[in-house]
């Protein structure tokens, strides 16, 4: 990732919101939602860093996701997976090297990312956890729809 991703990314992990913010700000818009999209009808390119970053994300979401489904998760548990998430974001911040089509595109989900982790972490709320448990999944999810990364399976989402 380029300097200023770098920079905006570590700001991000202290208060997710600032990614809608600064990218409202750097590119002249609203703090709305950009949505994904594919590189002229093919999926975004990736490197090593950000394939072990996100196999580790999935990992853990597949790890918890049937605990969180049953209420059975403990505070605890969704401490611990919100941290791998934290973890693997901050890898991603220090070791992923995209092009800058790929890497705005990558902002996307990794600002969905974050927000499920801190969703996950109680600061919404201890009955929010779950779905930010649900939403790292759906963030997961985009990634294997957007991003080139082979074997990878989207992880069903309907609860067990």
């Amino acid at each position: 990732m380029n300097t200023f991703t770098a920079l905006l990314l570590s700001a991000a992990l202290a208060s997710p919101l600032a990614v809608y913010a600064a990218d409202a700000h750097n590119h002249g818009g609203s703090a709305e939602t950009h949505q994904l999209q594919l590189n002229a009808g093919k999926k975004w390119e990736t490197d090593a860093p950000l394939r072990k970053a996100m196999t580790a994300v999935r990992g853990s979401v597949t790890q918890i996701l049937p605990t969180a489904h049953s209420g059975k998760a403990t505070p605890a548990d969704y401490d611990a997976f919100a941290n791998t998430v934290n973890q693997q974001v901050a890898y991603m911040v220090e070791n992923c090297k995209l092009p800058p089509a790929a890497d705005a595109q990558l902002h996307i989900v990794v600002a969905d990312l974050m927000a499920g982790a801190e969703a996950a972490q109680g600061k919404h709320g201890e009955d929010k956890r779950a779905e930010g448990v649900v939403k790292v999944a759906q963030a997961s999810n985009a990634y294997g729809k957007y991003f080139s990364h082979s074997g990878w399976k989207a992880i069903p989402l309907a609860a067990h």
